[in-house]
């Protein structure tokens, strides 16, 4: 029988944060837009539509109709009467991620959703963290976890998303019982690392393996100290708060034509390292920003499809605008820039992860023996919220 290599024996990413949840199922692309100001004109629409108008217009489904009888989503002031009889106005757009690195905008009321994943909008909040699992793609150098700060609408096939923190405001890190602790004795440090830390350093070394997502960990001192100051740069840039990211003054992206009024077609010619997206121009564009991708798919050609892509006629969906916003010009060009700031780091990155399963190594036996492994079952499951109320159908209210 072969041996078992220390790269075999890393821990599973579901081990180490074992509480996840499916991202939230729509049901129905209307909600959610990379513009908030036409999610309230198609609601506005929709207000105005009666009877069967309406509920082809909602786009019915199994879990949803006009007549479905709903909670209020956590921490939303959204309606909870039955959408037939709607006439309010819309709840305030949020914003969320729509896709790799594409924030963009979602009306948080519970009868527009199949399934929202009620446990995950009870933990986001400004102190929140949520990781997102991506399609493994063989020969990819792309990342195989996202970071968000925002709820993340989608993940990679079969993805999960993983929370930092089971309960609102940084409390109850989602991770395995005693690895903390564990941590911090095995790397020296004379106390628990930060559980951001821990996020840092999992974004920045986890890899798909026969046994799914794995994070190699390590108690070397010096190597975990490098590896959480790659992954902190890289959640700093994937989470896209706080100061913007720039390039240098001449690696700067800059609108060198000015964009069409509603463009079509994007290309990328690499001799000029420019974008064409058709008579407009931006430029320089690295090649590393254009070739980026994430489950096998290039980040800008799917930005840039959300915004172009022609909805079916008479929809709600059609309600979008009718020219190019300025907005996601701006959007596109901290798109680029973030994409190539994270594509200098791959280097460092695979270098990390050439090191990390030889240098001495905390593999999952090690975890089982000193007991953090296997994690309680209820770590697997939400953290129970005994003292927030939230409202139910027909304005009813519910102790959870």
């Amino acid at each position: 029988m072969p041996s078992v290599t220390h790269d075999d024996d890393a821990p599973p990413l579901a081990d180490l944060m074992p509480w996840s949840a499916a991202p939230p199922r729509l049901g129905r692309g209307w909600p959610t837009a990379p513009d908030g100001a036409s999610l309230k004109a198609r609601w506005d629409a929709l207000m105005k539509a009666e009877g069967a108008e309406r509920e082809a217009l909602f786009g019915v489904t199994r879990s949803r109709t006009p007549r479905s009888a709903v909670t209020q989503l956590p921490g939303r002031a959204s309606g909870t009467g039955r959408l037939a009889r709607e006439s309010g106005p819309c709840a305030e757009p949020v914003r969320v991620l729509g896709g790799p690195f594409d924030e963009q905008w979602l009306i948080p009321d519970h009868r527009l959703i199949d399934s929202a994943r009620p446990e995950l909008w009870r933990v986001a909040d400004e102190r929140q963290l949520f990781a997102v699992e991506q399609t493994a793609v063989p020969e990819s150098s792309g990342p195989v976890l996202l970071i968000a700060s925002v709820l993340p609408l989608t993940a990679g096939r079969g993805g999960r998303v993983r929370p930092l923190y089971r309960r609102p405001g940084g409390l109850e890190p989602n991770l395995a019982p005693g690895l903390l602790e564990h941590l911090g004795s095995r790397l020296g440090l004379g106390h628990s690392p930060d559980p951001v830390d821990v996020l840092a350093w999992t974004v920045a070394v986890a890899r798909h393996g026969r046994k799914g997502l794995t994070v190699p960990l390590t108690a070397d001192a010096g190597l975990w100290a490098r590896g959480t100051e790659l992954g902190r740069r890289m959640l700093w840039l994937m989470r896209r708060d706080g100061e913007r990211p720039r390039l240098p003054g001449g690696r700067r992206p800059y609108v060198r034509s000015p964009l069409p009024a509603v463009p079509v077609d994007v290309r990328y010619d690499r001799d000029e390292e420019a974008l064409q997206i058709d008579e407009g121009r931006i430029s320089p564009v690295p090649p590393e920003a254009w070739d980026f991708e994430v489950g096998g798919a290039r980040v800008l050609e799917q930005w840039f499809a959300a915004r172009t892509r022609q909805p079916e006629p008479g929809t709600l969906e059609a309600i979008r605008p009718a020219t190019w916003p300025q907005a996601w010009t701006s959007e596109l060009l901290e798109v680029v820039t973030v994409l190539a700031l994270l594509a200098e780091l791959g280097p460092q990155r695979a270098e990390l992860t050439m090191e990390t399963p030889t240098t001495a190594p905390i593999t999952a036996t090690e975890l089982r023996t000193a007991g953090v492994l296997p994690v309680p079952e209820g770590a697997r499951r939400p953290a129970s919220v005994l003292d927030h109320h939230e409202e139910g159908p027909e304005g009813q209210f519910a102790l959870l």
